[in-house]
């Protein structure tokens, strides 16, 4: 079975994500998306830990699914086609754990993911000893990340640990900030039990496997959604039976693993560096020019992804271990259809479009990857050039920086198709309200690679059906990537 997992999500419990973030709406939204299984979240919390054990009944080995009441409800509200196939649930939460080593402060975040509750409750023993649970969904423990994997794997089999968004500079593993060089180094003797990583949405494969000594681990892609719409912006996609334990083998052996859907890494927030308050935005190589300093303000610029991957990388752009995993790179649908109708993409005429377009054609992702182009043109010619563009990976990129989301565009100025090229990202330094160029990824499916540009980033703002940018107030202050 072929199917898509998001396995890093909120709840409501965890500071700055929506209010709206229960187990219904968020099965909702997954279904709505095409996510087959779906990660909890936020286990550790007392109150939705409670919510989870009376909401979902086994399913599986090691998933969940709604219980049957809660499942109708659901249903009820969706088209038959999208409320028809299965959806399960899997334990998962987000751990923060800070602590000083080597002379530095270290804040690395985690994903911990058990096959039961039992395991989960192990878990939450031996976490509620290095912190207060109960303050948020994602707990900021004072403990060694190598003791937390060892926590981890006390729980019994089947429970792993999954560095986070691993490139993010404030709290992936190897960030700029506060992290390590080598996965090695941050778990010590433990690092063999670590066999998977989440690039996070400013980086891709591509990027990551510019570093020869993360060739052994799997490379996962989730949404840290943090209200339910965000769900399935990224997603790992497998091949096996709906079972926690044979996801467990696709990590550990690569069989029925079967890559990634990935934002394009310019639209995350940290992909360039620069310093927002000032609105300037730097290639790695103006940055290593500037000293990695503010030409503006003279402070130290905030390092992102792209440039703290080439400090470590050893492989040139565009090379890649024989086995690398397929990945393909997509932008969010009600994204596309506010493009194509000129409107923003949490306004009602878009909506209204996604909900005819889901009721006709089926889940989000399943018309942005697998729909024919003659069907979606059926209901819109223009939405069907535009998603045709979209896996051709013909796009215009504006990369984010410092916490400013990047922006990708499938038309041109006027709603127009553009001109489209190979073009590398864009050199001199570039201050907010400048223009992106064009580029193009990889064919469509298998592995692509991005290019990039620099240019204008949106800010944060409100919640809703949203473009990635217009995340809910504060959650910019939180969300590592």
């Amino acid at each position: 079975m072929r199917f898509h997992a998001d396995l890093h999500i909120h709840s409501k419990y965890s500071r700055a994500c929506s209010r709206d973030s229960d187990l219904g709406r968020l099965a909702w939204w997954a279904r709505r998306k095409g996510v087959t299984l779906l990660g909890t979240g936020d286990f550790t919390h007392p109150a939705w830990f409670e919510h989870l054990r009376e909401s979902l009944v086994p399913a599986e080995p090691g998933l969940f699914r709604l219980r049957e009441d809660l499942e109708r409800e659901t249903a009820r509200t969706l088209p038959p086609a999208l409320a028809a196939g299965p959806l399960r649930f899997t334990l998962s939460v987000e751990v923060a754990t800070v602590y000083r080593r080597g002379g530095r402060t270290r804040k690395i975040h985690h994903l911990v993911h058990v096959p039961d509750f039992d395991a989960a409750a192990a878990f939450n023993r031996a976490a509620g000893r290095a912190g207060d649970l109960g303050s948020d969904g994602r707990p900021v423990l004072g403990m060694d990340s190598r003791d937390l994997l060892e926590a981890t794997l006390a729980c019994g089999d089947g429970a792993y640990l999954v560095p986070a968004h691993v490139w993010t500079p404030w709290f992936g593993v190897f960030g700029s900030k506060s992290g390590f060089d080598t996965v090695e180094e941050c778990y010590g003797d433990l690092s063999g039990h670590v066999f998977a990583l989440e690039t996070g949405l400013s980086s891709d494969p591509a990027m990551t496997r510019r570093v020869s000594g993360l060739d052994r681990h799997r490379l996962v892609s989730h949404s840290d959604a943090h209200s339910p719409p965000r769900i399935g912006r990224e997603t790992t996609v497998f091949e096996t039976d709906l079972d926690y334990f044979a996801v467990l083998r696709a990590l550990r052996t690569g069989d029925g693993y079967a890559g990634t859907v990935e934002f394009f890494p310019e639209e995350g927030r940290y992909h360039l560096d620069g310093h927002r308050k000032c609105g300037v935005r730097m290639e790695p190589r103006e940055t290593r020019e500037h000293g990695g300093v503010c030409p503006v303000c003279g402070k130290r610029l905030t390092i992102g992804v792209l440039s703290r991957i080439e400090e470590l990388a050893d492989r040139p752009q565009g090379a890649l271990p024989q086995d690398a995993s397929g990945f393909r790179s997509l932008v969010p649908l009600p994204e596309v259809v506010g493009e194509v109708l000129g409107v923003g993409p949490q306004s009602k005429k878009v909506l209204r479009e996604m909900d005819g377009l889901t009721a006709a054609l089926g889940p989000e992702l399943a018309i942005l990857e697998d729909v024919p182009v003659g069907d979606i043109a059926a209901h819109s010619p223009p939405l069907a050039e535009a998603v045709d563009r979209l896996r051709r990976g013909e796009v215009f990129r504006d990369a984010g920086y410092d916490g400013e989301y990047g922006t990708i565009r499938l038309l041109g100025p006027g709603g127009r198709p553009g001109r489209t090229g190979r073009t590398g990202r864009t050199g001199g330094t570039s201050r907010a309200g400048g223009t992106g160029g064009t580029s193009r990824a990889g064919g469509t499916g298998g592995t692509s690679r991005a290019g990039g540009t620099g240019g204008t980033s949106r800010a944060g703002g409100t919640g809703g059906e949203s473009a990635p940018a217009l995340f809910e107030v504060g959650e910019a202050l939180s969300s590592a990537d």
